[in-house]
């Protein structure tokens, strides 16, 4: 027993090396098949190997949490079951458990996580040593955040093998979570709740959901997409100058996200030429006076896929649909009727599903399935 364990550990950690440390990264695919072999860890087991006396649930892990980052002590253990895939790449170097009080989303800071998280998964968190926090706004666990004058995180990924080991602790796999019916008053509350709303993480079907949302800010459109970028990554990410907020129109974005050669069509179309810096330089204005280069230039030099969020409401709630630049559907048009007319508000009316979060005190929701089967007309 102790040899096949041992295996099974050598091959996770093998794969931990295909692991990437930047945000929205291809996602190394293996293939539909089964991942590595593993040995399902028992509730007995961790009693009499690991000292497990009791689990406590999410709520509760969450109530821990006091408006800044707390690392965990003590026989703190949750449990809980996968309901999130990164197969398609639309979700990265994360997982999310829940349990019937919640769900929560864990900083695992792998790739091909499908491959050894599965569906349907009991996994056990031995949570000592593990930190609890947020991301704008967004229940994380992860592993002690790094002191760099330049990180803004509450925490930081798991993504060290050997930690990995000591805290996650595989069981046996059930058949996969059925998504929760939740409604906009169900959002609102959370929304409301803050970090501590039930919803976040969680496994959702949305109904009545349609294209365009109220603005956000006076000038900001009914139909509109956001998009975040730093015009050079390898200077200040803080910086206002370095800093670009693609916000005030649709600019002819039809698809979900944008992958790299579609984003630099964009960009040589001139699609984004009147976006701004924070500090309001446009793109065709010089953004480095060292090089003589415009805004648009450094961007383009630096080009990669870029993640989009596209506005949707629920009544009168707004939802955002975020999609990686880097997953499998990021080009795949959205289907023209529920986009609608751009200036009407006529789109069709759809159900969504997907993995709930929050994100700057709104409700986002984030595909773990290919948007034909996300993404159903009512």
């Amino acid at each position: 027993m102790k040899k096949i364990i041992l295996a099974a550990f050598a091959l996770s950690a093998l794969v931990s090396c295909r692991s990437l440390i930047e945000e929205w990264q291809p996602v190394f695919d293996f293939g539909k098949g089964e991942g590595a072999f593993f040995v399902p860890v028992t509730v007995d087991y961790l009693k009499e190997n690991e000292g497990l006396k009791e689990f406590t649930t999410i709520k509760e892990l969450k109530a821990m949490y006091k408006g800044t980052p707390i690392e965990i002590s003590g026989n703190v253990w949750i449990k809980g079951q996968v309901v999130s895939s990164d197969h398609t790449g639309n979700i990265y170097r994360e997982m999310y458990i829940q349990d019937e009080t919640g769900a929560i989303d864990i900083k695992m800071g792998k790739s091909a996580l499908y491959s050894e998280y599965a569906l349907g998964q009991w996994i056990y968190v031995k949570c000592d040593g593990l930190s609890l926090g947020q991301y704008s706004g967004m229940p994380q666990l992860g592993f002690t955040a790094d002191q760099t004058s330049t990180n803004t995180y509450d925490t930081s990924y798991i993504d060290n093998q050997a930690i990995i080991n000591m805290h996650f602790f595989r069981g046996f796999r059930a058949d996969p979570v059925r998504p929760s019916l939740v409604t906009e008053d169900a959002i609102k509350a959370s929304i409301a709740a803050g970090f501590y709303g039930e919803l976040w993480g969680k496994y959702v079907t949305i109904k009545d959901v349609q294209y365009g949302a109220e603005p956000s800010y006076a000038d900001d459109p009914y139909k509109r997409i956001f998009i975040f970028l730093n015009v050079d990554p390898y200077k200040d990410k803080q910086q206002t100058s370095n800093r670009v907020r693609i916000s005030k129109g649709t600019y002819g974005v039809t698809t979900w996200a944008l992958s790299k050669n579609l984003f630099l069509y964009h960009l040589d179309n001139g699609d984004f030429d009147d976006c701004e810096t924070y500090d309001g330089v446009k793109f065709t204005q010089v953004f480095d006076p060292d090089t003589g280069e415009t805004v648009k230039e450094v961007i383009r030099k630096n080009a990669t896929g870029v993640s989009t969020t596209q506005y949707f409401h629920v009544g009168g709630t707004a939802l955002q649909i975020r999609t990686s630049g880097f997953c499998d559907f990021s080009d795949i048009e959205i289907d023209p009727e529920i986009l609608g007319n751009p200036d009407a508000k006529d789109g069709a009316i759809v159900t969504v599903t997907g993995i709930l979060s929050t994100y700057n005190g709104g409700a986002q929701l984030a595909f773990i399935d290919d948007p034909s089967i996300a993404v159903v007309k009512q």
